[in-house]
C-alpha cells in the first residue's frame, strides 16, 4: 500500500537526534512546516554524547532552551591529571580572551538534550515521526520526491522543497548523494558509565595514567555517576562484571587508593573515526552533524558540532524559504561549515593522541613538565588558553565567509567581521546594553545596530522594506542603551555606523556613519519586500 501525503511540508528533516532537532526547531519557530522522521521506534535512552561547550550554551539561549539545559546538567570548569596517587596538574579555565557568559562545560547526558529539543519542538506543533525509513529520494530540481516506509510496511511519497540528511554517521542521505567520508579509523576505546564511590571532586574531569593506559572519568549531573574511558582495553563490552572488575583495578592502581565502581548501566566499544565530507550540499539537499563529519570523542565535539550545523543551516533554509533572502544565500552554507569540520578533525586528532599518551616514556615525562608548568603561571594560563580556544567552540569565525565584509578595524578586544558577537557575565550584569543586546540575539531575525546620530527616515524605511527579516535597533535609545558608548565601542563604531549580527549571533559586516545601511543587507543577500 501506498500513498501521498496531502498536507505540505516545506523541508523534510531525516534524523531526530541532536542535529535534526535543533535544524527543525530553527526552522519552525520561523514558521515553516516541517517533517522530522527516524528509522528508529523510538527516542535512544543510553546516555551518548556528554559535553556542551560554551559556545553550544550560548546558542541554546538564543534558541530559547537554556534554561531547561542548565537544570539538567553539571557544571565542569576543570581538568586534573594523575600518576601514581599524585594530582600533577589542575587546569583551570582561562576564559579572559573568550569572554562568554557561560565559562564552564556543561555535562549533561545526550538523552536528556534530546528530551529538551523534542519538548521545544513540540511547542511549534513539530512531533518526531519514528518507525519512518527514507527508502529513497530524487532530487527533480524543482523538487526532492522522498519514499517513506512506515512501520507498517505502508510507502508513501512526500514532495518538498527542501531535504535535509541529520541520519548519523551511516546516513542513507549522505550516501544516496555519493558523497564520501574521507579520513581515517585509528584505535579502539571502551566507555561505560557506572557509579563510583571516589573521593574526586566533581567540578573535573579527571586523566589518570594506569600503568599500561589512560582512563578518563567524566562526572554526569546525577551524584556519584561518572562516564568512564578506557583507552587501552576495549574488550568484552557484553561481560559487564568483568569490564567493572577491571575499570575498579585500574582506577585503584592510578589513584593508589581503593576505588568501588558499581556494575556499568551502559557500556560501549567503537573505532574512533576521524572522517568527514568536502560537500555538505548537493542540489535541494544537505547534510549536517555526523551525516557529514564524525569525529573523536577526545575533546567532546561532536554533539557541538552537530548543533552548530544545523542552526547555521536552520536559519539560512528559512530566510529563504520566506523569501527573505535570495538562495545564494545557502551557498554559504557549506562554504562555512566544510573548513569547520576541518579544523575540528585537526584538533580533535590532537586530543585524541593526548588522551591516549602512547609514550612509553611518558610516567617519566609527566612529572617533570607539569611540575615546571605548574610553577610557571603565565605558562599554564597560556596552555588553558590555548585549551579553551579548541574545546570551546568560542573562537571559530566566519571571517573568509562569502556573507562576510570588511568592516573598520575594531578596538583591542571588539568585534571584527566574522567574529561571534558576546561578552562575560561580569560585563552583562554592568551594563544595561550588554544585557539588552545578549536578549535581543534570541529574536530570529538578522540585528541592525544603528550607532550615533543615524538617519532616522533611512532606518524607518528599512524596517519597512526588510522588516520581516531584519530587526533595526539603536544604540542609546530606550531598548538598548548604551551609556558610555560602550557596545560603540566594541563594534569600533563610536564614532557612529552599523552593525549588522546575523541570526546566529556572527558579525557579518559594519561600516562607518557614511555608508548606506541597506547595503550591508543587501550584501547578505536580503530582499526589499516592498
Amino acid at each position: 500500500m501506498s500513498g501521498t501525503r496531502n498536507d505540505p511540508t516545506d523541508v523534510l528533516v531525516v534524523g531526530g537526534g541532536p542535529a535534526g532537532l535543533t535544524a527543525a526547531h530553527e526552522l519552525a519557530r520561523r514558521g515553516l512546516r516541517v517533517r522530522v522522521v527516524d528509522q528508529a521506534a523510538a527516542p535512544a535512552v543510553t546516555s551518548r554524547a556528554t559535553a556542551t561547550h560554551a559556545r553550544t550554551l550560548e546558542t541554546y539561549h538564543q534558541m530559547g532552551v537554556l534554561d531547561e539545559i542548565l537544570a539538567r546538567g553539571h557544571r565542569v570548569a576543570n581538568f586534573s591529571m594523575h600518576l601514581r596517587g599524585r594530582r600533577l596538574i589542575r587546569f583551570g579555565t582561562d576564559y579572559s580572551e573568550l569572554p562568554t557568559r557561560f565559562p564552564f562545560t556543561l555535562q549533561i547526558d545526550q538523552v536528556l538534550t534530546e528530551q529538551v529539543l523534542r519538548d521545544k519542538l513540540a511547542t511549534h506543533g513539530v512531533a518526531v515521526e519514528w518507525s519512518v525509513t527514507l527508502a529513497g529520494f530524487e532530487d527533480t530540481g524543482a523538487e526532492v520526491v522522498a519514499k517513506l516506509r512506515h512501520a507498517d510496511g505502508r510507502e508513501e511519497t512526500c514532495r518538498v522543497p527542501w531535504l535535509v540528511g541529520a541520519d548519523g554517521a551511516h546516513s542513507t542521505v549522505r550516501k544516496r548523494l555519493g558523497l564520501r567520508l574521507l579520513g581515517d579509523s585509528t584505535e579502539k576505546w571502551l566507555i561505560a558509565d557506572a557509579h563510583l564511590d571516589v573521593d574526586l571532586p566533581r567540578d573535573s574531569l579527571h586523566w589518570m595514567h594506569t600503568g599500561r593506559g589512560t582512563i578518563l572519568l567524566v562526572p554526569f549531573p546525577e551524584p556519584g555517576k561518572w562516564r568512564l574511558l578506557d583507552t587501552a582495553d576495549a574488550t568484552t563490552s557484553d561481560e559487564p562484571e568483568v569490564v567493572r572488575a577491571r575499570l575498579q583495578q585500574k582506577i585503584s592502581f592510578a589513584l593508589r587508593r581503593k576505588v568501588q565502581v558499581a556494575e556499568p548501566t551502559w557500556i560501549s566499544v567503537f573505532t574512533i573515526q576521524q572522517r568527514m565530507i568536502e560537500q555538505m550540499r548537493v542540489g535541494r539537499c544537505f547534510v549536517v552533524g555526523d551525516a557529514a563529519h564524525v569525529h573523536s570523542p577526545a575533546s567532546g565535539q561532536g554533539m557541538n558540532t552537530c548543533v552548530q550545523d544545523a542552526v547555521n543551516l536552520g536559519w539560512k533554509l528559512a530566510d529563504v524559504l520566506r523569501g527573505n533572502a535570495a538562495e545564494e544565500l545557502l551557498d554559504s552554507y557549506e562554504a562555512e561549515r566544510v573548513p569547520v569540520g576541518q579544523l575540528l578533525l585537526g584538533s580533535t586528532k590532537t586530543a585524541t593522541a593526548l588522551i591516549a599518551l602512547r609514550n612509553v616514556l611518558a610516567p617519566v615525562l609527566l612529572p617533570i613538565g607539569l611540575g615546571v608548568l605548574n610553577r610557571l603561571t603565565p605558562a599554564k594560563k597560556r596552555a588553558e588558553r590555548k585549551i579553551l580556544r579548541g574545546m570551546s567552540g568560542l573562537a571559530q569565525n566566519y571571517a573568509a565567509s562569502p556573507l562576510t565584509a570588511p568592516g573598520p578595524a575594531p578596538s583591542a578586544g571588539g568585534f571584527a567581521p566574522g567574529d561571534r558577537v558576546g561578552c562575560s557575565a561580569e560585563t552583562a550584569q554592568a551594563s544595561a546594553g550588554w544585557t539588552a543586546l545578549c536578549e535581543g540575539l534570541t529574536d530570529p531575525r538578522w540585528t541592525l545596530l544603528a550607532f550615533g546620530a543615524a538617519d532616522e527616515d533611512e532606518l524607518i524605511r528599512v524596517e519597512k522594506h526588510y522588516g520581516g527579516a531584519v530587526a533595526v535597533r539603536r544604540a542609546g535609545g530606550a531598548d538598548l542603551p548604551d551609556p558610555g558608548d560602550a557596545l560603540a565601542r566594541s563594534f569600533g563604531l563610536a564614532g557612529g555606523g552599523f552593525a549588522l549580527i546575523r541570526p546566529d549571533g556572527y558579525l557579518a559586516a559594519s561600516t562607518t556613519s557614511t555608508a548606506s545601511p541597506e547595503d550591508l543587507l543587501t550584501g547578505a543577500h536580503l530582499l526589499a519586500r516592498a
